[in-house]
């Protein structure tokens, strides 16, 4: 997007200092210890090893990446993932597509039924400005393609992926006849084009129990088995995707006996990874007895400033539910130290040390014993769950975390 060469730093983003307002946001070149807290800060050695770690994963298994972009909606780190071999980027609604195709992506997938008028509309004039680039949506029912088809101009050429589902999962067809029908509908249609079939298994799960791993395998199976079906309706390869960050190791065994098809994983999570709940669910994680190798980092973390502590036992830090993530698990306390960027010095182990609340603008920090916290000391927090850590920075310094110097800085669009 080329309003990453064009974006300066300005005096009203979050915790950046005085003196790089005015300076292009890709030529920073500042020490960490002149930004203020609280801090979104992104590893750039981490992300740059992900990267190369799930293109290794996806590549000796025969598998595409369209990564969820909705994840970071960075279309600088966007860039990043198709330099490293993804073949798209994947969004959640109509208004991230047109962000994604203004930005150059040449195919964007919209992991969603679009059915606002306006926003189709503005998608198909695009799409028929730039013929490059292409834009695949999903449907999972009859009702939907009429929309489709009665908003959309003579002259769209919109694919279609027609979305399978599961009893107590989220959108999707709860049976292969609905999908069925679905599909034979899309490919009679003059303005939409049949891809192939989507779905997602991370709603039927949120661990990796072995019933949990038994559901979503199942449901990846029944996805597999659909794109055959569905084949001879379309015209060229066949698109069959599924894949969140947390049972892509499933998507890809049910993948594996297909032939003639694109099989697609949209992992998004994987760039940043986390210290909690992807951690804790990740086929890719030290935690699965994974190699660090060959195992996903955690590539964002925070940094909050002791502002008070009224009691013993008890920090309260300057950040809170607008600066750090908390949908997924609270933020955890990895390190302490005097200064931003300055020596840090570990938690003892006994003294528990854990977050226990959030409050708009406050991090509650306890701990047991005696510690040697003091007021204006700097904590690292390790976080959970980057979907919702994104969208509360406009701009996110990325560290080198050798030279402890931010080199550039990343523009988000929430």
């Amino acid at each position: 997007m080329s309003q990453h060469a064009q974006r300066t730093v300005e005096a009203v983003d979050k915790s950046f200092p005085a003196g790089l307002v005015g300076r292009p946001i890709s030529e920073l070149n500042a020490p960490l210890a002149e930004f203020s807290t609280p801090l979104l800060v992104l590893d750039e050695q981490a992300m740059a090893h992900n990267l190369q770690v799930m293109a290794r994963w996806t590549g000796e298994r025969g598998l595409e990446l369209m990564p969820h972009g909705k994840t970071t909606m960075a279309p600088v780190l966007w860039r990043r993932q198709l330099e490293a071999g993804c073949t798209g980027i994947t969004v959640a609604t109509g208004w991230q597509a047109d962000v994604a195709l203004r930005a150059g992506i040449s195919t964007v997938q919209i992991a969603n039924t679009c059915t606002d008028p306006a926003l189709l509309r503005r998608l198909a004039a695009h799409l028929t400005q730039h013929p490059e680039q292409e834009l695949v949506c999903w449907a999972d029912s009859l009702a939907t393609i009429d929309l489709l088809e009665r908003e959309l101009p003579e002259g769209s050429r919109l694919g279609v992926l027609v979305e399978l589902g599961a009893a107590g999962g989220r959108t999707g067809a709860r049976e292969e006849d609905q999908a069925q029908a679905i599909a034979e509908r899309v490919s009679a249609s003059s303005v939409l084009s049949l891809y192939g079939v989507a779905g997602y298994e991370g709603a039927l799960a949120h661990d990796r129990s072995e019933d949990a791993l038994e559901i979503v395998g199942a449901y990846c199976d029944r996805l597999a088995a659909l794109v055959d079906s569905v084949r001879p309706l379309i015209t060229g390869t066949p698109w069959v995707t599924a894949g969140g960050s947390a049972y892509f190791d499933l998507v890809a065994s049910s993948f594996e006996p297909l032939t003639d098809v694109r099989a697609i994983l949209r992992s998004g999570a994987y760039i940043v990874h986390d210290s909690g709940f992807y951690r804790g669910i990740s086929p890719l994680d030290t935690l699965r007895d994974v190699a660090e190798e060959s195992a996903l980092l955690p590539a964002m973390r925070a940094y909050a400033r002791v502002v008070s502590m009224p009691e013993p036992g008890l920090a309260l830090l300057d950040a809170g539910k607008r600066d750090v993530p908390f949908d997924e698990g609270l933020p955890i306390p990895r390190a302490f130290a005097s200064t931003l960027g300055g020596e840090e010095r570990v938690f003892a182990a006994e003294s528990a040390a854990e977050i226990t609340a959030l409050n708009d603008q406050h991090t509650f920090l306890r701990w047991q014993g005696e510690s040697e916290l003091a007021i204006g000391d700097v904590v690292t927090l390790g976080l959970s769950h980057p979907c919702t850590a994104f969208d509360k920075w406009r701009l996110i310094p990325i560290l080198d975390a050798a030279t402890g110097v931010v080199g550039e800085a990343v523009e988000t669009f929430f």
